[in-house]
């Protein structure tokens, strides 16, 4: 089994449930008292936020850099990045280290594409949603048609990300207006939607949806369990 490195922190509510997926998946798949062997570098996530939010991302993806080299010298055989929205800089965290990187998109949307989906809802942060290093890649990689919510909708699901899940609150008028958002997409003809920011799967979950729901932390732990041991 191959060690995975983990760059959390971002926020630790979602790497927490990462921690849990991979060690119930290695449990599940070796059996007996397995579990898997992982590095946890985890960031404080009030460095990151206002980086992220005044557009500093050479400053964040330097912090991020200096994560996965750090698990690269502690032995890890390659690294999963604990967030949707950091993958801005997947491409330069990769330049940077000499173990692979498992891209969350990239695992998403093999899962999609093996449900036989074209159409997919993108819910995650302002930037996960309104930005193409995510959507480009499903589009240009997978030739996935991605819907994204309308730019009131998006502000809505960003602020209850950062000011309520990320924190930790999960609270039923939030997960309404989720839920609404997300009928609203099935209703534009979407055949899926990706839970695209790891908080979101703490309060959304399968059977709130007409639709097959992707939930991006789980679908990246699962794979992280099956590359360290492939």
């Amino acid at each position: 089994m191959k060690t995975i490195g983990l760059i959390g922190g971002m926020s630790w509510e979602s790497s927490i449930e990462y921690y849990r997926i991979i060690n119930e998946t290695a449990k599940t798949k070796l059996g007996g008292l397995h579990s898997a062997k992982t590095i946890m570098y985890s960031v404080d996530f009030a460095e990151i936020e206002p980086l992220q939010n005044q557009a500093r991302w050479e400053e964040a993806a330097q912090l991020m850099v200096a994560a996965g080299q750090s698990l690269e010298r502690a032995g890890a055989g390659f690294v999963v990045l604990c967030t949707n929205t950091m993958h801005k800089l997947a491409d330069e965290l990769q330049r940077n280290i000499r173990i692979p990187l498992l891209h969350i998109a990239d695992a998403t949307a093999q899962k999609i594409k093996a449900a036989g989906l074209r159409k997919i809802g993108l819910l995650g942060t302002r930037f996960t949603m309104e930005q193409d290093f995510y959507k480009g890649r499903l589009m240009d990689n997978y030739d996935l048609e991605v819907l994204t919510p309308d730019s009131g909708e998006c502000e809505t699901i960003h602020r209850v990300i950062y000011d309520e899940l990320c924190q930790g609150i999960v609270k039923q008028e939030s997960r309404d207006q989720y839920l609404t958002i997300m009928e609203k997409l099935v209703q534009a003809g979407a055949q899926g939607i990706i839970l695209g920011c790891t908080e979101i799967e703490l309060m959304v979950h399968d059977g709130d949806s007409p639709v097959p729901l992707f939930p991006t932390a789980k679908i990246h732990a699962i794979a992280a369990v099956e590359y360290a041991l492939a």
